[in-house]
């Protein structure tokens, strides 16, 4: 193989590939980033076993052929380079040659041949949607799912897409995040589960106004993103019955200001650290949401107006999970509905059905 091509682009694919590949691992294979070259182009391939990412760029191609070399020492070289273009060289005993200007590696590669072959994916629904709209979703949703659970389903993010809506949903046993947006679709309906480390990745990528594909399979989804493909595995399990957590009634009603809401949330957190953990105290009334938290450090207490109808209520909250959920809303006003200290909160907009945060409070010592 022998391949010339632009040095700054050649640095950015494989930087974004980098991220499929795998840094610990007993597999060198994986550890490196596969090149492929063919007629005009360099295929670039990084892929962990678990998500996969493949990209292609225009390059000089003298001689056809393919080879793997190490994700991180190719990636930290072409960073570092002088000139415009670099040349890559690799013979048939795998010795992989570097050229810039006056700077020259030589570098032991891996043959292609011991390379994992990528899942493929036959006869799935193509799902077409906004790159911007679907990052969105994404980001609204992905702070609720599990980081670390015994049940693997819930690391990743369920979509259900019926005609002309896709529907994504996060849990964690603590929260649940749903976010629905209107898409043209005919298919058949249909829903999966994808790992947020996969989604994650996704968003990275994508960094224009055009649209994306979505090919899924039955155990396998394809994100075509630009020139990127990004393919992963889908999780397997029975995802919570979300629809089963949300509150069936509820006793106040309560319509704030997100920005002060939030402002007034991180005031009196500064007093909640990982060692002194304490739940964040609010009291609906009046009018008013007087939030107060108490620690080893001391006491902080604020206040926010606020619209509120119904019974007085005391609860208590994790004061990051809420301030994840108030963060992730994209809306100048929400509404937060509540059943009493025990029951979870919702939040939702006030005039769509966009998004729902649910949170379960944290028992207050206080109660009985």
């Amino acid at each position: 193989m022998k391949i010339i091509c632009n040095t700054q682009k050649l640095s950015e694919v494989c930087s974004n590939v980098q991220r499929a590949v795998s840094s610990k691992t007993s597999i060198p294979a994986i550890e490196g980033i596969l090149m492929h070259a063919f007629k005009d182009k360099l295929t670039l391939t990084g892929y962990d076993l678990e998500v996969g990412v493949t990209t292609c760029i225009d390059s000089k191609v003298e001689e056809e052929g393919n080879i793997i070399i190490n994700a991180r020492i190719l990636c930290d070289i072409l960073k570092k380079l002088p000139c415009e273009n670099v040349s890559i060289e690799a013979d048939e005993r795998q010795l992989c040659i570097i050229k810039c200007g006056e700077v020259e590696y030589k570098l032991v590669g891996i043959s292609a041949d011991e390379y994992p072959e990528l899942p493929s994916i036959s006869g799935g629904y193509p799902v077409i949607i906004e790159s911007e709209i679907l990052s969105d979703m994404i980001r609204q949703t992905i702070f609720a799912a599990a980081v670390n659970d015994a049940k693997i389903v819930h690391t990743g993010l369920k979509f259900e897409i019926e005609r002309d809506q896709l529907r994504i949903v996060a849990v964690d046993g603590f929260r649940l995040a749903i976010r629905t947006e209107n898409i043209k679709y005919t298919g058949e309906n249909m829903s999966f589960i994808v790992p947020a480390k996969t989604l994650s990745e996704v968003v990275k990528l994508i960094n224009n106004d055009e649209a994306l594909t979505l090919s899924v399979g039955k155990r396998h989804i394809i994100f075509e993103v630009g020139n990127y493909n990004i393919i992963s595995r889908l999780l397997d399990g029975d995802f919570l019955d979300y629809n089963a957590a949300l509150p069936k009634s509820l006793s106040t009603e309560v319509e704030v200001n997100v920005k002060m809401f939030v402002d007034s949330i991180e005031r009196a957190s500064l007093l909640i650290t990982d060692r002194l953990k304490s739940p964040l105290r609010c009291v609906f009334e009046d009018n008013i949401i007087r939030i107060s938290t108490i620690t080893a450090l001391g006491t902080a207490s604020d206040k926010v107006f606020a619209q509120i109808e119904g019974s007085r209520v005391e609860i208590g909250f994790n004061n990051r999970f809420l301030l994840d959920a108030l963060k992730a809303c994209d809306v100048e006003n929400v509404k937060l509905k509540l059943n009493g200290p025990l029951s979870p909160i919702t939040i939702v907009p006030p005039q769509s059905e966009n998004f729902l945060f649910l949170i379960l409070p944290v028992r207050l010592k206080n109660e009985s």
